[in-house]
């Protein structure tokens, strides 16, 4: 009873620009922004290894307007490389792919098969009694399809293990556009033995009567989309089992790491609990290279210090980084605060400053409205996704004005102590 072996991908983005990371580190950029390229033909490498019968792609291969032509000759180097060994490739266009002009232009080697607008079902011949296959794939012209697709592919073919291919937000997710909806309980419902998904970048599997499996975007781009990023290896029997296998191709992992600076009372201590934290995470990462946002909180004297240099602090954690080998900073978040003092300290002008600027001046109903008004004025200029994202409501815009106040006053306080004696290196 031979099985039919696949490897499943989807959301390749190739290209894809990474205009966030670019501002802080260019090299970081470039490094990740490559990433796309080397985890793609590591999926080649993988279908290569296992002998399988087919890639099949869900979706969002390219990264929205891709005019290079570059990603054309890389891409079709990669499908040869399939073609001379005799491995069948099936590709739906994604939102993503519908914007490309390489999606219309690159011609593709004859193991490829890119469905079209019109749903379409390929069956495949197999080996004197073995259960057929049949591929099902719909592709859209344009980047929106507000309504399920389900509806318009091809019933499942009587006798054959159906294998569906599918771009589709399903019941939803927050950080995805709504494109072709479709609830799981309808697929599994559907007929077909295995759902190839795509769309949304991480991974999660259903199984029963149908297998449903949205594999992830293979290489993650941002602290978003964090943790170790995989493409799924399956196999079909001919009874109709299926086993899944997650295979980790993501060259670059991103993570969000954090450090306890809770009673630091020195920098170099500060450094030790930075490298340490960066080294376990690195011990933990399944993929080559580690990508760290920082998140350093606590309660240390060395709080005011931590914001005041906070480029010092990056230059430590990016040597610390470079001595580990493999590991990049991609951002430092810092949310410190400084012990509480007694009332004997009360002298202290910048303690006495601070006490004004929280009870007298943030506190105040004045200040508030004022504060109010001018953050209303700047999401004004924002697109509407952004507004709502940062203030979706009064209550968030509260939280943001307290959030900033808070934030600003202790920023001007990190500077006005800079001879602070309790914050020596």
């Amino acid at each position: 009873m031979g099985a039919y072996r696949f490897v499943h991908s989807a959301d390749v983005h190739l290209d894809s620009p990474l205009r966030s990371l670019a501002l802080r580190d260019p090299r970081l950029a470039e490094f990740v922004g490559n990433a796309s390229r080397q985890v793609f033909s590591r999926i080649v490498d993988l279908c290569l290894d296992e002998q399988v019968n087919a890639l099949l792609l869900a979706g969002d291969l390219y990264d929205g307007e891709q005019t290079s032509m570059k990603t054309a000759r890389f891409l079709a180097e990669q499908l040869r490389r399939l073609d001379a060994a005799g491995i069948k490739v099936f590709v739906i266009r994604g939102n993503h792919d519908a914007l490309s002009k390489i999606t219309k232009e690159l011609v593709l080697p004859e193991n490829v098969h890119l469905f079209g607008g019109r749903a379409d079902a390929i069956e495949i011949p197999r080996d004197c009694g073995e259960r057929p296959i049949a591929i099902h794939g719909l592709s859209f012209a344009r980047p929106q399809a507000p309504e399920s697709l389900l509806a318009k592919y091809r019933p499942p073919v009587a006798g054959a293990i159906n294998i569906g291919l599918m771009h589709t937000s399903l019941d939803g997710s927050p950080p995805h556009d709504v494109y072709a909806p479709c609830s799981t309980a309808d697929l599994l419902g559907s007929g077909f033995r295995y759902w190839a998904l795509g769309h949304i970048h991480k991974r999660s599997t259903t199984e029963g009567p149908c297998t449903v499996v949205m594999p992830g975007i293979p290489q993650g781009r941002d602290v978003g989309e964090q943790g170790p990023k995989s493409v799924t290896l399956a196999s079909v029997l001919d009874d109709g089992s299926v086993t899944l296998e997650e295979r980790i191709v993501g060259l670059a992992q991103f993570e969000r790491v954090v450090v306890d600076a809770s009673g630091a009372a020195s920098w170099p201590e500060l450094a030790a609990r930075l490298e340490k934290a960066l080294g376990d995470a690195a011990d933990r990462s399944a993929s080559d290279h580690l990508v760290a946002r920082l998140a350093v909180s606590g309660t240390t004297s060395l709080a005011w210090t931590i914001r005041r240099d906070a480029d010092l602090l990056r230059a430590e954690a990016e040597a610390r980084a470079e001595a580990i080998g493999n590991v990049w900073i991609e951002k430092i978040d810092t949310d410190c605060r400084r012990p509480a003092v007694d009332s004997a300290e009360i002298a202290d002008p910048v303690e006495t400053l601070r006490r004004t600027m929280s009870d007298e001046i943030v506190g105040s109903e004045a200040f508030r409205a004022e504060a109010d008004g001018i953050v209303s004025d700047l999401l004004a200029q924002l697109p509407p996704e952004c507004r709502r994202s940062l203030a979706p409501d009064d209550t968030g815009l509260d939280l943001l004005v307290g959030r900033l106040a808070s934030e600003g006053s202790e920023e001007v306080l990190a500077r006005l102590a800079a001879g602070s004696t309790q914050e020596v290196r």
